[in-house]
C-alpha cells in the first residue's frame, strides 16, 4: 500500500465504524483462503501450428495442435472471433441476438499456410500459428494479434491468459472506459476493475468507477474499435509505436491484454469513427434518452439536510432568475441512510415537497445504493430474504449471507446477475416514485464494501448466480453496476411505461449505455480534477455511454471561485451538467461565490437553456447512430496526427467547437482547429483550419466555434425552436439535422435534414424532404457570420 492509497484507506476508516470494516475485511480474507485456495502449478500453452480449417458462414472455423479459433465476419462488418470454443454470447455487453454472419464471407486459404476472410469492408487473416489481422479492404493492417497464451493450473481451474497486439507507429490508443487520464491514454498499464478509489481522484488515479475492455486506436491507416469480452480482473498495458527515420525500420505500437480468466473472444469493428460508433451501438445497444428535463441545469448536494433547505435552494434559482431542471436527494434523506425509506423528521411530506418543486418545473432525483442494511424486522431486508429459494443476497460457498460495511451499517448485497432478483428490485422503485422522485441515480455500486486495506468489495469467491450459469465474485464484479442498471431501468419501465425513466450511475460496463448514462463520481477539488472530468467525459463517450458529466465543481474541498466558475462553464458544454458535492465540501449554489461568479454562471446557464434544443437533437442522434454528444477533435479528421494528440478541447456535436479553459489565470488559450472555416461564436470572427489559432477566454466565458455551415435548432426568444445557421464560407455548403422535443415518452421523433448554402450573395436555408427540398425562412432562421472578419490559423 502506497502513502496515496493509506491516506484513502483512512479517509473511508473515518467515515465508518472501525471495528465493523475490520471485522468486514477479515471475514472477507478468511473466506477468499477458504475459498479460493492459490493456483499451484501451471502449464502454460500456445495454439501451436494450423492442423486444418472449416469454412462456415462469415468465416469458419481454424484447428491448431493445441487450440481451436472461431473467425466470423458478421452483416455489418464487425469481426468477432474467440479462442477454444468461446461464442459471442452468452455476454453481458451484446444486447439481443447476436448479429448474423455474412454469408458471403468464408475462409479461404491465404499465404503462407493461412487462411482468410474477405468482406466488403474488412478483411480477417489467421496466420499458421495462430495470429489474427484485421486488414482494411486494401490489406493494410490495422491489428495484428499475435499467437495468444494460457496458463492453466495443473490442478483444474480457471485459465488466465494473455494477448498481446501490434498497431501501426503512428497509432494513438483511447478508450477502456472512465479513465482520469486522456483522452488520448498516455503509456501505462490500466487495470480492468471497477472500484471506488477511497475518496477523491485525480489524473494519475486509476482505476475508477468504471472499467471496459475497450479499445479505440486511430492511425493513419485507419481507425478501429477492438473489445475483449472478458468480464474477469484483468491490466492492458499500452506503448505507442515509433515511426523509423529515413530507411530505418518502424517499431508498432503495443497493446497487451492480460486477464485471470474468463473466455478469450474479441470484437473488433473498423471504418471512420462515425461508423464505428453505430456498430458498437448495433452490437451493445442503443443508448437511453434521457427525458429532455434532464438536459437542462441539475444540482445536488450531499447533506441538504431538510425539506427546508431544499426549498431554500430552489428559491435562490427563482429569486435570481437562474434555470434549473432537477435537484438530486443523497443519502442524507434516508432513515439512517436505509435504501428506500425517508427521514420523517427532516422530510415529513417529501411527496408534497415533490408536487410543489415540480410545478416550479423542478424535478427530485434520488440517489439509490445497492447495499441493504442487514436488521431483521427490516422492509427491504426481510423482503430481500423471500425472494426464490435462497433468497436474493449474495451468499458465500458455505450458503452464508455475505455481509459488509457501508452507510447503513452492516449490510447485505442483491445479486443483480439473477433475473428474480432484477424484477424484485425493480419493483422496489415504486416507493420512490410514490415519494415523488422523477429519476435515479444509482451509488456505490462498484459495489462497495468499507475496508482499511485491500479492495472496497466483496470477497472474490462470494457466489453469483450469473443468470443461472453459477460462478464467482471474480466474474461478476465488473458487472454489478450493469446489472443493477438493468434491475432500475427494467422496473421503471414497468412501474411507468408511458414516461422514458431517467437513470444514471456510477458503476457500469459494456452496454450500460442501454440503461442511462453515468457520472464522474468523486473528483477531486483541483485544476487537475477539472482536466481528469473531460478526459472522462470524452472516454466513456467513446466506449458509448453519451451520457455524463462531472461534479461541477469537484466533490470534496472548496474551490476558488475561479476554479468553480470555469468548471460551471464546462459542465454547462457537456451532457449531464449537475453541481455536486460532498458533505462537508460547503455549499455549490453559483451566488455563494460571489457577484462576478454569479453575474458569469448565469450567463453559461442562460446558453444552455439556449441551446437545449441542440441538446434534444444530440440525444436523439447518439440513439440513432451511436455517436456521442462530446467528441474528440479526431472525430471528423482522424488522419490529422495534431487532432488526435489534443484533450484540452472538444467538438459538441457536428457543429460545434468548446475549448474550455482548464488552467489558473488563462484569459487567452490556443485552439487547435480541424479542417474548414470556424467562427468565433462571441466575437463574430472567423478562423481557417486546419491549423493553431489563439483566441479570448475571459472570465465571463470559454471559447466556443461554430462550424461554418453549421444549422442549429435553438430556443427562441418566444420558447419556440428556432434555426441559428452560420454562412458557409465562401463556395461551401454545409447542413445540419434536427430532431424536435416530442416529450418524455417513446414516441419516435422526426429526423429533419437541412442543408444551408449561398445564392445571389445571400445564405439560402432548405429543408431536405424525400419529395426535394423546400426553401426555410426567414421566419425562424438567424443566419450568422455574415462579414465576419476572418484569419488563417497558424
Amino acid at each position: 500500500m502506497d502513502g496515496r492509497e493509506l491516506v484513502r484507506s483512512m479517509w473511508v476508516f473515518g467515515r465508518v465504524r472501525g471495528p465493523r470494516a475490520l471485522r468486514s475485511a477479515w471475514r472477507q480474507r478468511r473466506a477468499d483462503a477458504a475459498a479460493l485456495p492459490g493456483r499451484g502449478p501451471e502449464r502454460a500453452r500456445v495454439p501451436g501450428r494450423v492442423v486444418g480449417a472449416e469454412p462456415l458462414p462469415g468465416g469458419g472455423i481454424v484447428r491448431f495442435a493445441r487450440a481451436e479459433l472461431r473467425v466470423c465476419v458478421t452483416v455489418g462488418a464487425a469481426v468477432f472471433w474467440g479462442w477454444d470454443g468461446a461464442e459471442a454470447s452468452p455476454s453481458y455487453a451484446v444486447s439481443g441476438e447476436v448479429p448474423e454472419p455474412d454469408a458471403r464471407v468464408a475462409l479461404e486459404p491465404d499465404t503462407e499456410g493461412g487462411w482468410r476472410g474477405v468482406a466488403e469492408r474488412v478483411t480477417v487473416a489467421v496466420s499458421r500459428d495462430g495470429a489474427v489481422e484485421v486488414r482494411t479492404p486494401g490489406g493494410v493492417v490495422l491489428r495484428r494479434e499475435l499467437p495468444p497464451r494460457w496458463w492453466e493450473p495443473v490442478g483444474g481451474g480457471e485459465a488466465r491468459w494473455v494477448q498481446r497486439s501490434e498497431v501501426p507507429a503512428d497509432a494513438r490508443f483511447f478508450g477502456l472506459g472512465g479513465r482520469a487520464a486522456g483522452p488520448r491514454l498516455p503509456e501505462g498499464t490500466y487495470r480492468l476493475w471497477n472500484t471506488d478509489p477511497r475518496g477523491t481522484f485525480g489524473p494519475g488515479t486509476d482505476p475508477l468507477y468504471i472499467t471496459m475492455p475497450v479499445q479505440w486506436v486511430v492511425a493513419d491507416a485507419g481507425t478501429h474499435l477492438a473489445f475483449y469480452d472478458s468480464t474477469w480482473d484483468g491490466r492492458v498495458s499500452l506503448r505507442e509505436g515509433e515511426e523509423g527515420a529515413g530507411s530505418g525500420h518502424d517499431r508498432p505500437g503495443l497493446s497487451e491484454v492480460r486477464m485471470s480468466g474468463g473466455p478469450l473472444r474479441c470484437w473488433a469493428v473498423v471504418g471512420s469513427p462515425a461508423r464505428i460508433a453505430h456498430g458498437w451501438a448495433q452490437l451493445t445497444g442503443a443508448p437511453a434518452v434521457p427525458p429532455s428535463w434532464a438536459l437542462g441545469a441539475q444540482h445536488a448536494r450531499w447533506g441538504f439536510g431538510s425539506a427546508k433547505e431544499v426549498r431554500r435552494v430552489v428559491a435562490g434559482y427563482r429569486e435570481r432568475g437562474l434555470p434549473l431542471s432537477a435537484l438530486h436527494l443523497d443519502i442524507d434523506h434516508y432513515d439512517g441512510h436505509r435504501v428506500f425509506t425517508v427521514d420523517r423528521e427532516r422530510f415529513p411530506d417529501l411527496p408534497g415537497l415533490a408536487a410543489e418543486l415540480r410545478e416550479r418545473g423542478v424535478r427530485l432525483v434520488s440517489i439509490v445504493d445497492p447495499a441493504v442494511k442487514a436488521e431483521p424486522g427490516g422492509a427491504v431486508y426481510e423482503a430481500g430474504a423471500r425472494v426464490g429459494a435462497r433468497g436474493a443476497f449474495v451468499r458465500d460457498t458455505r450458503g452464508e449471507v455475505v455481509r459488509g460495511v457501508v452507510w447503513p451499517g452492516e449490510c447485505v448485497y442483491p445479486d443483480f446477475t439473477d433475473p428474480r432478483v432484477r424484477e424484485w428490485w425493480g419493483g422496489l422503485y415504486a416507493e420512490r416514485l410514490e415519494q415523488g422522485f422523477a429519476g435515479v441515480w444509482h451509488d456505490m455500486n462498484e459495489p462497495v464494501s468499507f475496508t482499511p486495506f485491500g479492495d472496497m468489495t466483496l470477497p472474490r469467491s462470494a457466489r453469483h448466480a450469473l443468470e443461472g450459469r453459477g460462478g464467482d465474485h471474480r466474474e461478476a464484479h465488473n458487472v454489478y453496476g450493469l446489472a443493477m442498471a438493468r434491475a432500475g431501468y427494467e422496473g421503471l419501465v414497468r412501474l411507468r411505461p408511458e414516461t422514458r425513466p431517467f437513470l444514471f450511475s456510477r458503476s457500469g460496463w459494456a452496454g450500460m449505455q442501454r440503461y442511462g448514462g453515468t457520472w464522474s463520481g468523486d473528483v477531486a477539488t483541483g485544476w487537475q480534477g477539472l482536466r481528469a472530468s473531460l478526459a472522462l467525459v470524452l472516454g466513456l463517450g467513446l466506449c458509448g455511454v453519451p451520457y455524463s458529466g462531472p461534479d461541477v465543481g469537484g466533490f470534496d474541498g472548496h474551490p476558488s471561485p475561479e476554479l468553480y466558475l470555469r468548471w460551471f462553464q464546462l459542465g454547462a458544454w457537456l451532457p449531464l451538467f449537475r453541481t455536486h458535492s460532498a458533505i462537508d465540501a460547503g455549499r455549490r449554489e453559483p451566488w455563494e461565490f460571489g457577484p462576478e461568479v454569479l453575474a458569469h454562471a448565469r450567463e453559461a446557464m442562460e446558453e444552455r437553456e439556449r441551446l437545449l434544443p441542440y441538446f434534444v437533437t444530440l440525444a436523439r442522434l447518439a440513439r440513432l447512430t451511436g455517436a456521442p454528444y462530446a467528441r474528440p477533435l479526431w472525430w471528423s479528421a482522424p488522419e490529422d496526427r495534431l487532432l488526435r494528440d489534443c484533450g484540452d478541447a472538444f467538438l459538441l456535436g457536428d457543429a460545434l467547437l468548446v475549448a474550455p479553459v482548464l488552467a489558473r489565470g488563462v484569459e487567452r488559450r490556443a485552439v487547435r482547429l480541424p479542417r474548414g472555416r470556424w467562427y468565433d461564436v462571441a466575437t463574430g470572427r472567423a478562423y481557417e483550419g486546419p491549423g493553431l489559432v489563439l483566441v479570448e477566454a475571459p472570465l465571463s466565458r470559454v471559447p466556443v466555434l461554430a462550424r461554418a455551415g453549421a444549422v442549429v435548432p435553438v430556443r427562441g426568444a418566444a420558447g419556440a425552436v428556432e434555426l441559428e445557421v452560420w454562412a458557409p464560407a465562401p463556395g461551401r455548403a454545409g447542413g445540419g439535422l434536427v430532431v424536435r422535443d416530442v416529450g418524455d415518452g417513446w414516441e419516435q421523433a422526426e429526423v429533419e435534414r437541412y442543408v444551408s448554402r449561398w445564392e445571389g450573395g445571400e445564405v439560402r436555408v432548405e429543408r431536405v424532404t424525400d419529395d426535394g427540398a423546400v426553401a426555410v425562412g426567414p421566419e425562424g432562421v438567424r443566419v450568422r457570420g455574415l462579414g465576419a472578419s476572418g484569419e488563417g490559423a497558424g
